[in-house]
Order: structure tokens, then C-alpha cells, then sequence
């Protein structure tokens, strides 16, 4: 995405990171750190028809990643923030991605959730579109396929070294072996013999 790509998805200023990426080696707590976490969101969200799951690579044991918790809310319409925003708000997280042209995306950012975490960045997607597939299947992959998870390692340990303007530019670095990996993943091809 360029600069101003980014401006025009953001609710609030974006970050610039000006910098390198800082990766940690995986910590067994994140997933109890998500499930904490997201115990209190299935709490106040009772209203609503959703899911809560655990995506990103704080989501896959042995892999290194940033110390943030990626989540995935899928609710009936995204764009209904009424429904569901200011009850998060309530929880501290913050609205700071509007992507109406994109699956009604939204992303929303909650500081200081646990000491082996910066912060969470939930998504928030309709349920069954086909990023929500793509998530999931991108997850498990790499929870399951060694030599893809290995692949997908290597990648970002090389990407962190270099300098970036913002964290999406990092992102978009990784998109050609994200897609490499989803191939694989959506064909259900094992990479295991290729490590």
C-alpha cells in the first residue's frame, strides 16, 4: 500500500515505524493471553452472533513474531459498528482501520493486554467471506506443515532487518510467499518434503 493508501484506511493517524520490524521467538503464554482476552469480548459481545479466533503468527507455536495478538471477530455486517464498537471500546480497544470497500474490514488496537505483549489488533470481518477462509487456512497451514512454517520464518526474519516507513509495508513484503503458502494451503499440498 502506498502512504496514502494507508491514510485513507485509518480511522486515527497511522504509525510510522521508521525502522526495523522487532521479532520474538515464539512464547508458549500468547495463547493464554488470547484466550484472556478473549473470554472478555465473548462476555460484552453476547448481543451479537459472532466468533472469536486466534490468527496471525502469535497464533502458530515455533513461530517468531511480533509481540502483538492478532484476532479475528467475524460478526453478521462489519459496518455496524454500533453493534459491537462501543462495547470493545469498553474493553479498551480502539477503532483504528475503516475499510468499507474491503469485506466491511474494520480493525480495531488495544494496548497494554499482558507483559509478553504489546498490544492486539483485532479484525473484524463478516463471517464466511472469503478472507476469513483465507485466515484460517493460512493459520493452520502453518500450524501443521513444517517446511511452509519454516519458509514463512525465514521471510520475516530477513524482512525485519530491513528499514520500513510502516508496519503495512512490512506486510506487503511478506505477500509473495503468503500467497505461495495459501496456494498450498487452499490445494491442501504438503510442502513437508521440500524443507
Amino acid at each position: 500500500m502506498t502512504a496514502e493508501e494507508i491514510d485513507a484506511v485509518h480511522v486515527v493517524v497511522p504509525p510510522k515505524l521508521n525502522g526495523q520490524v522487532t521479532l520474538r521467538e515464539y512464547d508458549p503464554q500468547w495463547p493464554a493471553v488470547f484466550e484472556q482476552e478473549a473470554a472478555r469480548m465473548r462476555e460484552c459481545l453476547s448481543h451479537v452472533d459472532h466468533r472469536i479466533e486466534h490468527v496471525g503468527s502469535t497464533s502458530v507455536p515455533d513461530l517468531p513474531a511480533k509481540p502483538v495478538i492478532d484476532m479475528l471477530l467475524t460478526v453478521p455486517d462489519p459496518g455496524d459498528e454500533a453493534g459491537y464498537v462501543p462495547a470493545l471500546e469498553g474493553l479498551g480497544f480502539t477503532l483504528v482501520i475503516r475499510e468499507p470497500g474491503w469485506y466491511e474490514h474494520r480493525v480495531l488496537r488495544k494496548h497494554g493486554l499482558d507483559p509478553s505483549t504489546e498490544s492486539a489488533n483485532l479484525h473484524v470481518l463478516p463471517e464466511g467471506c472469503q478472507e476469513v477462509v483465507r485466515m484460517l487456512r493460512f493459520r493452520d497451514r502453518l500450524r501443521t506443515d513444517s517446511g511452509d512454517r519454516k519458509l514463512y520464518a525465514d521471510a520475516k526474519r530477513s524482512l525485519s532487518r530491513q528499514s520500513w516507513e510502516y508496519m503495512q509495508n512490512y506486510a506487503d513484503a511478506k505477500s509473495e510467499v503468503v500467497a505461495a503458502i495459501l496456494d498450498r494451503a487452499m490445494a491442501g499440498d504438503s510442502s513437508e518434503s521440500d524443507a
